[in-house]
This record gives structure tokens, sequence and C-alpha cells, in this order.
């Protein structure tokens, strides 16, 4: 005879049967004294399907423990553990964490324990089996503990992959340009309050984490293959609410040393003209020049100017002309006054300052510049076109 078969004699599991539904009542009462979380849970019909749950954790025990063959009553039987892996479950679901339900199961072994075991003694059982008795109880318990913990794991890791999908997929439809109807489906899907603003920024993948550690918690991360973006870039596109006014300059300074690119703020279901123009000025060539990232609100005019390279190109090699025949010295001296002249609207003595010389230079080279401009230096058109051919310099 196995140990557990001379600690259940069929007497003592009858007995032990017939108080199950009473030890389950008795096991809910506690609960619900001694966790007050679970107060208001065990009432109406999920308390009923917890009280179900407690009787068939028991009788599942029960059956372990009179088995033929002395089955390890760690090792649940599959009903039992499947309805402890359900309330792991249903606890993520309902937003709670597992301590409340762990203590359940503490008040619970407590309780089953003294009852089982004053009716187990007073239908015969041999004094000396009660610790195999106890033993059996608490590691049926711990078993139960850990199926529940497995099942509240589960759910949060599969929500949470769920939510983080959601999220992504509403980020690609705001960089798309997806209609209004669809992007306000999607936050209500991905459980995102919509923001006043957002903010595209394009930053390298190996610092999209700590970016992420820095900005609002709300900052949504498209995904990978992108709409116009280039793969070799390899750079990750983060969406930061409400970052206009003075919350730019805070956004800017939590992005120093990562090598972005900000966009414009715009209306959140306008973000697609925010990725855009950031976008833009990457495959522009605007980069970050050492720490500061590259702020398209304050690149606007070299956006502008570089829109096409091959038009400033020709532009450039038309308008700068007359100085062709130059050596490369006198060329460039020439070409920073110039465009320092027509930066200062002509004032000698801020190009001086500018330039470091003499306002006496200034005016020789200026003189020498009208010879070779001529009367075009006072016409609109031409000081437009210097102007452009110069500003990107």
């Amino acid at each position: 005879m196995t140990v557990q078969q001379q600690t259940f004699a069929a007497d003592v599991a009858e007995a032990v049967m017939a108080e199950l539904p009473a030890v389950a009542e008795r096991t809910v009462a506690a609960i619900v004294v001694e966790v007050p979380s679970y107060a208001e849970a065990f009432r109406g019909p999920m308390g009923r399907k917890i009280e179900n749950a407690v009787q068939l954790a028991l009788a599942g025990f029960l059956e372990l423990a009179t088995s033929a063959g002395g089955v390890d009553a760690s090792r649940p039987i599959d009903p039992a553990i499947q309805g402890a892996y359900a309330l792991g479950r249903g606890e993520a679901r309902t937003g709670r964490s597992m301590d409340a339900l762990l203590a359940a199961y503490r008040v619970g072994a407590r309780v089953a324990w003294r009852h089982l075991s004053a009716t187990a003694v007073a239908a015969g059982m041999p004094a000396g089996s009660l610790a195999r008795f106890a033993e059996l109880v608490f590691a049926y318990i711990d078993r139960l503990s850990a199926a529940s913990a497995s099942g509240h794991a589960d759910h949060l890791a599969a929500s949470g992959r769920e939510r983080r999908r959601q999220l992504e997929r509403l980020a690609e439809l705001l960089v798309t340009g997806a209609p209004a109807y669809e992007l306000n489906v999607a936050a209500e899907r991905a459980d995102w309050t919509p923001p006043r603003t957002l903010t595209a920024v394009l930053l390298p993948e190996a610092d999209a984490r700590g970016a992420l550690g820095v900005l609002d918690s709300r900052t949504l991360q498209a995904g990978e293959d992108l709409p116009g973006a280039e793969p070799s870039t390899e750079r990750a596109v983060l969406l930061v609410p409400d970052a206009e006014g003075f919350a730019r300059a805070a956004l800017l300074s939590s992005l120093a040393g990562r090598g972005a690119v900000v966009g414009p703020a715009r209306p959140w279901q306008d973000t697609r003209s925010s990725y855009s123009r950031a976008l833009r000025a990457l495959q522009l060539g605007l980069l970050p020049d050492g720490e500061a990232p590259v702020d398209t609100e304050v690149r606007l005019a070299d956006l502008v100017l570089r829109a096409d390279g091959e038009a400033l190109a020709d532009l450039r090699a038309q308008v700068l002309a007359p100085l062709d025949d130059l050596g490369p010295g006198p060329r460039e001296k020439l070409l920073e006054t110039l465009r320092s002249w027509l930066l200062h609207h002509g004032r000698r003595e801020q190009v001086a300052a500018e330039l470091f010389v003499h306002p006496q230079t200034v005016r020789y080279r200026m003189g020498q510049l009208r010879e070779l401009y001529g009367a075009r230096l006072d016409d609109p058109t031409t000081v437009l076109e210097l102007t452009l051919a110069l500003g990107a310099r």
C-alpha cells in the first residue's frame, strides 16, 4: 500500500469529500475578510465562479490524494490547473497584479488545511499521517499558484504584444496620411489618447530606445518599411506628442547627441506633413553637425534652396559667371564680400565687421564687383538670384 493510500482510507476520503462544499464556502468567506481587494469581486456571478473554482481545486486535490499508485499532489490534474491558469489570466485582464490572488491562495491553503485535517482526523486518519497530509495540501496549493502566475504572465505578454502592434499600426497610418476616421478608430483600438499635436523625429535605430526613455510616454514608434524612407538610412520614426512652443526646446535638448532630425509640430491627424518635412531634410543632406539635432523649423531656407539641387547648381553657374575668369583666391574673397553685402543690404560697416576687414577694403572689393556686374547689381532680379545662389553656401 502506498503512503497516500494509507493516508486516505475509503472512509476518510468519503468524509473529506462530503465536507468539500462547506470547506469551499468557508474558504471564500475567509478570503473576502482577509483579502479586501476581493470583496467586490466575490459578489455576483464572479463570486460564484471563484467558489466553483475553489471546489474544483479541492476535488482535484482529493482525487489525486486518493488515486492508486501514489500520484504526487504537487502535479494537479488538468481541470484544476486549467482553472488556476484561467484565474491568473482573469486577474491580468481586470488590471490587477498577482498579489491579491497569491494572498487568496495562502488564505485558502490555511483554511482548507484547518477544516480538512479536522475532518480527516475525526474520520479516523492516524495522527502520523497528518504531516504527509499537510505536505500534500501545500504542495498542491503551490502548484496552483504557479499555474495562476503563468496565466497572469501569459495574458500580460499577449496583451502587451497586441497593444504594441496596434500602436505601431496607428503610427504607420499617421505617417502615411490615413483619413481621420481611420485614425480615430486606430487610436481607440490602441487605447491611445490623441494629443493636440505630433512631431516626427527621425534618428538612428540604435538611438531610438534611449530616446524613448526620455520622451513623453505617449510617443509612438512606427514600424519598418515606411513609404518614402530609404532602407539604407536605418532611421527610426518617433512621433512625439505636444512638443510645440516651449516644449519644443525641451524636445530638442533631450535629443542632443542622438543624430536626430526633427520635423514641425502638426495637428495629430496631420502628422504626415511633419514626417514628410523631416524625411525631406534627411534626403537633402541636412544632417546633425555635432550634438544639436536638425531642427527643420530653423532650416526652412535651406530646405527651400535644396529642394531642387540641380536647378540651384544651374542658377549658381549662371549668376556667378562674371567671376569665372578670376583665380581661386580673389574669386573667393569677392564671393564672401558679395554675400555679406547682400545679407547686410549694402551697409559697409556691418560687412567689414563680419569679414574682419577695413571698410575701405569692402569699398575696394565692391568696386571690383561693380566692374564685373555693371548695373546688374542694382537690378532686383539679379539681387534675388545672387541671394539664392549664395544663400546655401
